[in-house]
């Protein structure tokens, strides 16, 4: 298929809040669209049991036919409910495609999807991980997303772990950086009642380069716009930076600047801008 627009939407590649909400509770759909994440999904996956997925995907047809907005989260293209889902969704959708493991993956997906729809594959899986730059270069990929909890069940270890998945976790970075893509989504923080935990991980993901992250609570939500946006330190330092930075390699507040500093502080500060009004995208 092609898409009507070579450049993915500012919603999907923007993002630094997308919040899951379960296809088969509608009652939910506008709650999580207010909730003040930069996105929300609309989930046909882990969330949704298999005697529900039917009615989850009418809900979801329903919802977005009517003009709501919201992302959707496909089974995965093993499962015996792929094929109906991404036949329910009807016009331009930008899908997640959980353990996608292979360009083939992304490529059947793509073949399947209306114009103007964009990917987001979740990298959850060994197989994923080790395939990371394959699928980001691949037709339709608008940006990765990491996940945490399948794939540390798969390495037998805590998916909690940072030092465990630090490997995986900038495989999928360094995809990203190679194929020109937008920088990667994290996976989700389990715990609902720590904010240390959530702080800590959002802390841990933005050091490795992910600018944005999936959510399970709306409470999830302020602490991570706030954890991934540039301190005033940094703001500070990028300022200083660009107002004496000349043609070439300079002193700056003690420190060299050439050119990789100098676009480190123009991403800085065009991280601490805000966010476009319209980032919230039906697709």
């Amino acid at each position: 298929m092609t898409t009507t627009d070579p450049r993915p939407p500012t919603a999907v590649v923007t993002a630094r809040t997308i919040l899951f909400v379960p296809g088969h509770r509608p009652d939910r759909f506008g709650k999580a669209a207010a909730a003040g994440a930069d996105a929300i999904v609309l989930d046909l996956e882990d969330a949704v049991a298999g005697e529900d997925k039917l009615v989850a995907r009418r809900n979801v047809r329903q919802w977005r036919d009517q003009g709501g907005p919201g992302f959707v989260r496909v089974n995965s293209r093993t499962t015996r409910w792929y094929g109906d889902d991404v036949a329910s969704l009807g016009g331009p959708t930008t899908v997640l495609l959980p353990k996608a493991t292979s360009r083939d993956d992304i490529d059947d997906l793509w073949s399947r999807l209306a114009p103007g729809s964009w990917i987001v594959p979740i990298l959850e899986t060994a197989q994923g991980i080790v395939n990371a730059t394959a699928i980001a270069a691949a037709p339709g990929v608008a940006r990765l997303a990491f996940g945490n909890g399948d794939l540390a069940a798969e390495l037998g270890v805590a998916h909690t772990s940072h030092a465990a998945l630090a490997a995986a976790r900038c495989a999928v970075v360094l995809a990203s950086a190679a194929a020109g893509i937008a920088s990667p989504l994290d996976g989700v923080t389990t715990a609902l009642d720590n904010d240390a935990v959530l702080v800590a991980d959002t802390r841990h993901a933005r050091e490795l380069g992910y600018t944005g992250r999936l959510c399970i609570h709306p409470r999830q939500i302020d602490a991570i716009h706030r954890e991934l946006a540039p301190t005033s330190e940094e703001i500070q330092w990028a300022r200083a930076v660009l107002d004496g930075a000349g043609d070439s390699a300079t002193v700056v507040a003690g420190g060299m600047v050439d050119q990789p500093i100098l676009e480190r502080a123009q991403r800085l500060l065009a991280d601490a801008a805000p966010a476009p009004a319209d980032i919230m995208h039906p697709a």
